[in-house]
């Protein structure tokens, strides 16, 4: 994995600024500790920070190949999956390749099918690519979202990057935002809408689309989307293709040149793809599959259990260990880690964040790196499969509007009276939930119970799922770990996206589909175990720290957030017993201590990047 960043402009000789190119790319070392690339012409100049996985030696960035007179440069951050047979078929065209990795095959197939290129690439990618001929820049982006992509345009002036950090160190970009991105800080964070950037003027390129860039426009495609159709499969032959579709991904996902662990909860989702990788080790006589969990000091003492945290995943991942023989790596955290992290997973995404789940993240893969270039994670399964309580809860599926925005009032409550008549925060939700629904494809003949859980599987893949794409990837990236998420490929999610509900609930169990596709690969306790979630602190003095930081914000009347929030409301909360303020922030994942946690990193946030906010 990389981080790339880039500059057109129809209008300058770009070969005259290389400082400012350094310094957006410089701002993406964190993702490619391992090397620095620079490409400069006269209206196009890319900038690559490279993390080495395949042919460390040769595959450096920005990669240009010519044909004839005319040359193509890309600066790419990705793996595609099916690099072998791509290679294949264009040594079959007649083209040679000079390295083994998959930056050449990626760039060799824009050259010979142009953006067509995009329907044969297996992976999880964002690319740029300076196409000489055509005089435009190509930018590109996978089907689900997993590599992100930001750009802005002003006049004739195209800046993209991995990370918005990269664009707000040109000087022509300003780190402003206005009401809509206040409404996406308040009303929408930790989540965004699609193809916002939150920054006035920031956009993200959205999950399967490219856009072209010349000097007489830029145009945006979308070249893969959910599909609805028919589903033709009966229970058993659901199974197995499911079960062959993971297989797949994850046998092509541990290629690589450099050492892969998996990350394991003892959960469903890990579990499978731990096992899946193991076995593949043994069968091509690898060495042991290390394997990661994370957990909190003292959280045995005080975890309470509830219908969304059953139970804790320590017995769970000795049953896995004991059934697969893996070597694994407990890794915890205390509580002053987690509070001191909170500011430095704001550097990581350049935004406010999901609290604690991100800094624990955060230190989670800065001690998996000290092992493993590489990671599979059991991401986005709950997603594509249906696995969420809002699934099977009456009052989220009967609720006019997102699942996990059920408690939007007591979320305006934090805000001053000015602020929520200024963005209008429910009106907001309300728009973007209804945007969400007029995507939905429809399919003719479905029932109203049957297009009601179309919707839903939906608006997780598209509006929850890439909260915590987007998390895994900074998180990870900010110490130089490469994530890989089987269950985001493209083939299981478009197949699995049309597998009716009462098949995905088969055996009258949330994700029963999975479970039925893992038998004989996983133990039966295993398979039976209810949901846990990622784990997050249980310690009372991680709400008792971040209250005492938010207090401190409070008492100071020069906080940039002052202006916008209930000061009054929030210092009574401060000084009361947890249950007393334990409002929903954001699903289940964030209450109480995180919604401080959360204000206090907005603050930081503005502060730190000296916000302004503007009319």
């Amino acid at each position: 994995m990389c981080g790339f960043t880039g500059w057109v402009d129809w209008n300058k000789d770009l070969r005259h600024y290389p400082k400012i190119v350094e310094q957006m790319t410089q701002t993406l070392a964190p993702r490619g500790p391992d090397a620095e690339g620079i490409f400069l012409s006269e209206h196009a100049a890319l900038g690559h920070r490279r993390l080495s996985v395949i042919d460390p030696e040769k595959g450096a960035q920005p990669m240009t190949r010519s044909i004839g007179n005319w040359k193509y440069t890309v600066a790419y951050n990705g793996e595609l999956y099916n690099a072998p047979e791509l290679r294949q078929e264009l040594r079959c065209r007649g083209y040679s390749f000079t390295t083994h990795c998959d930056t050449e095959v990626l760039l060799v197939a824009y050259m010979e099918w142009g953006s067509a290129c995009l329907d044969k690439f297996n992976g999880i990618f964002a690319f740029a690519v300076w196409d000489e001929r055509e005089n435009k820049c190509f930018l590109a982006r996978d089907r689900v979202g997993v590599k992100p992509l930001f750009y802005t345009i002003q006049n004739e002036t195209l800046l993209f990057a991995s990370e918005p950090k990269a664009i707000l160190a040109h000087p022509s970009f300003p780190a402003e935002i206005d009401r809509e991105g206040l409404a996406e800080i308040f009303a929408v964070g930790p989540a965004r809408t699609p193809g916002h950037g939150v920054f006035k003027g920031l956009h993200e390129l959205r999950p399967g689309c490219f856009m072209e860039f010349t000097p007489s426009s830029h145009r945006i495609h979308t070249y893969w989307q959910l599909e609805s159709r028919e589903h033709g499969d009966d229970l058993e032959k659901t199974a197995a293709i499911v079960q062959g579709l993971l297989e797949d991904t994850v046998h092509r996902q541990l290629v690589s040149d450099v050492p892969v662990c998996t990350l394991l909860s003892g959960g469903l989702d890990s579990s499978a793809l731990t096992s899946i990788a193991s076995r593949f080790y043994d069968q091509h006589g690898k060495e042991k599959l290390h394997t990661y969990s994370v957990d909190y000091v003292d959280n045995d003492k005080h975890f309470k259990s509830s219908a969304f945290t059953p139970n804790s995943d320590k017995p769970w991942i000795e049953k896995m260990n004991q059934f697969l023989g893996t070597q694994h790596h407990y890794i915890q955290f205390d509580t002053p880690e987690l509070v001191t992290a909170l500011e430095e997973v704001v550097l990581a995404r350049d935004l406010p964040g999901m609290a604690d789940v991100d800094a624990s993240l955060l230190l989670f893969c800065r001690e998996i790196k000290k092992g493993a270039t590489v990671a599979i994670s059991g991401e986005a399964a709950d997603e594509v499969f249906g696995g969420y309580p809002w699934f099977h809860r009456d009052d989220a599926l009967s609720a006019h509007t997102f699942p996990w925005s059920l408690k939007l009032k007591e979320r305006v409550s934090v805000l001053s009276s000015e602020t929520a008549d200024w963005i209008k925060p429910e009106q907001y939700v309300a728009g973007r939930y209804e945007e969400a629904l007029s995507e939905v494809p429809r399919l003719e003949g479905e029932d109203e119970q049957q297009q009601r859980m179309r919707e839903m599987s939906y608006l997780n893949i598209t509006r929850f799922m890439p909260t915590l794409l987007d998390r895994k990837d900074r998180m990870s990236m900010r110490v130089g770990l490469e994530v890989r998420v089987p269950f985001c490929d493209h083939r299981l999610i478009d197949y699995v996206f049309n597998i009716p509900w009462e098949i995905k609930t088969s055996g009258d169990r949330e994700k029963g589909i999975l479970r039925k596709a893992l038998q004989g690969i996983l133990p039966d306790e295993v398979l039976k175990r209810k949901k846990s979630p990622y784990p997050k602190t249980h310690n009372p003095q991680y709400a008792a720290q971040v209250k005492q930081w938010m207090s401190e914000i409070l008492e100071d009347s020069s906080s940039p957030i002052f202006p916008y929030i209930n000061v009054e409301q929030l210092k009574k909360w401060a000084r009361s017993k947890d249950d007393q303020f334990n409002i929903p922030w954001f699903g289940q994942l964030m209450t109480g201590p995180q919604m401080f946690a959360y204000l206090a990193q907005v603050n930081y946030w503005m502060k730190e990047y000296n916000v302004k906010v503007v009319t």
